[in-house]
């Protein structure tokens, strides 16, 4: 594999915040779909040595920390996360020395490292559920899931009518007649966490890695591993939600999401956390809406939950603003510096979802192959940096997805015989899933797989990747990698924790502008017309910037610019 020479590596200095302050309040995290990243031994599947040999460019993009999706030992039911070891690393994807090999690697060039923890459910190939299987009902190694008799005279029906995540009931009933809870896929069983054994064993699990050196951890679905048993268990009828995850009115009430428990849990791993010199991070997963996600951000609770109200807000200034306003609001008022993200391995790529019209189902587009409606190519380049722009003018964190620095879009027409995600599968077809944001990253300009390894990929890449690669953008100044390393080498003196002043733009409708109180401006027009360019010196702008007829320079529409007040 051809690696790109690495960058000097920074001082010790760079792995902290600025003054002392905690470094993940600030911070820059790359997420590294691990199987999809880096291939080092051409089985077409990404690995940790790949993503060890990588790890310069995203050092040398600028980013603080990288993110690794589950690397340990599973069937790959669900992508790795149906774990089956949770102290070992799945051989597909390298060894526990490979592991301690990234975080060493990381470290020497600045980064530090976040994994993944699943907590919600195992693999059920897993030796606890192995045994579980194995023991009659009522045993003690079903205590640790949820297992439960059967409705009807025969017991032939499902407990309840729970759905998964992934389509269909959310019960499997086992040989033996009973059934067992799986809110994701069979293959994937859900822990009784208010069982001892199960909280013991993922402190444990905690310590394994925190052991050996990561800075933190990313905790899967935070927001479901609490549940309401009480018998008769509650039915919630034809309209539970799939896609957002969290059930309607989830307020602390519903029976499998967002419980009020669930943050005794939490609160523990925060202590566990607090042993460590210096202290780890925790972000979670957590779909809970608005004033609910801040809970998980408590003082004595997790240090970030992920803002997925932003990843979800529509391409206009107004939309924008309103769930800025409410996140920051919602961080400020428990002490929490905010996070933002627009991508990530589970959602479509943000360059093809902020490019769709208003109201377009993201599933049905996906299932007409990115054809209804065609995508202007155009806007899906310049909606994507400008989002890149506003991302990183923003106080707090901010997550990237790999790819994203590339612009890489969503890819749409994978072919059906190629789709692997359980949730096509579990819907049978009606949903296409989540494989088109993980098709490996192009490094090269050509080969077998555009850099990514020396065989074909597990998913094949777009003929017009090879211009997309961070080879032929490494060079382009113009490029959305360039972008992406002058942002972020800016954001470094100019952005990080702080907070914001809107600032009211003559334009009108349209335009979105702030003032970081590091003197930062940035002005984003979602607008349909060009707007005048304020008062300063830009920095850096998403698009060319354009002159009017009265010779004004102005801001394109789908255009973000960071700007300076002129010290003349």
């Amino acid at each position: 594999m051809n690696t790109p020479p690495a960058p000097t590596p920074r001082p010790p200095a760079a792995l902290h915040g600025p003054e002392g302050e905690p470094w993940w309040r600030h911070a820059v995290i790359y997420q590294i779909y691990v199987r999809s990243f880096a291939d080092s031994d051409g089985d077409g599947v990404g690995d940790l040595p790949g993503a060890t040999s990588r790890l310069a460019h995203i050092a040398d993009l600028g980013a603080d920390a990288v993110w690794l999706t589950p690397f340990y030992r599973s069937p790959m039911a669900d992508g790795g996360y149906d774990i089956a070891d949770h102290r070992d690393v799945d051989p597909a994807l390298g060894t526990l020395a490979d592991a301690e090999d990234l975080v060493a690697e990381a470290h020497r060039l600045g980064l530090r490292v976040i994994v993944d923890i699943v907590p919600n459910h195992t693999s059920d190939r897993h030796p606890w559920f192995r045994e579980a299987r194995a023991s009659a009902p009522g045993s003690a190694a079903r205590a640790r899931y949820i297992f439960r008799d059967g409705r009807g005279p025969d017991g032939s029906e499902p407990p309840s009518d729970w759905q998964s995540v992934f389509g269909g009931s959310a019960w499997q009933r086992t040989a033996d007649g009973q059934w067992y809870l799986h809110l994701f896929a069979p293959e994937q069983p859900d822990l009784d966490w208010s069982h001892p054994e199960v909280r013991a064993d993922f402190e444990s699990i905690l310590r394994f890695w925190l052991d050996r050196g990561v800075d933190g951890f990313r905790i899967d679905v935070a927001h479901g591993m609490a549940k309401d048993l009480t018998e008769p268990l509650r039915d919630l009828g034809p309209g539970q939600v799939h896609h957002g995850i969290v059930g309607a009115g989830a307020d602390g009430g519903h029976p499998l999401w967002d419980r009020d428990e669930v943050h005794d849990i939490l609160r523990g791993w925060r202590t566990l956390l607090d042993t460590y010199e210096p202290p780890r991070a925790a972000v979670a997963e957590s779909w809970a809406e608005g004033p609910r996600r801040v809970l998980y951000t408590r003082p004595d609770e997790l240090h970030q939950a992920f803002n997925f109200d932003f990843l979800q807000a529509p391409w206009e200034a107004s939309a924008l603003r309103r769930v800025i306003d409410s996140s920051l609001a919602a961080a400020h008022a428990v002490g929490a510096a905010p996070t933002w993200v627009l991508s990530n391995h589970d959602v479509v790529r943000h360059a093809s979802r902020l490019a769709l019209p208003p109201g377009t189902d993201p599933n049905a587009w996906l299932r007409s192959g990115g054809t209804q409606p065609p995508l202007d190519p155009a806007i899906v380049q310049r909606r994507a940096r400008a989002a890149a722009l506003l991302l990183l003018a923003m106080p707090g964190a901010a997550y990237l997805y790999q790819g994203e620095e590339l612009g890489l879009p969503e890819v749409c027409d994978l072919p059906d015989n190629v789709l692997q995600d359980p949730v096509w599968v579990r819907s049978q077809g009606a949903r296409k899933g989540r494989d088109g944001c993980r098709v490996p990253i192009p490094w090269q300009r050509s080969g077998p797989s555009l850099g990514f390894g020396p065989a074909a990929p597990w998913l094949p890449q777009p003929a017009d990747w090879p211009q997309r690669s961070v080879a032929a953008q490494s060079d382009d100044p113009d490029s959305v990698l360039s972008l992406y390393r002058a942002a972020l080498r800016l954001r470094r003196r100019h952005g990080g924790d702080g907070d914001l002043t809107w600032l009211e733009p003559d334009s009108g409708a349209g335009v979105l502008a702030f003032r970081r109180d590091t003197g930062l401006v940035c002005t984003l027009n979602t607008g349909s017309a060009s707007v005048p360019l304020p008062a300063g010196d830009v920095l850096l702008a998403s698009s060319p910037l354009e002159v009017d007829p009265s010779g004004r320079q102005v801001i394109p529409t789908d255009t973000a610019v960071w700007l300076l007040p002129s010290t003349s």
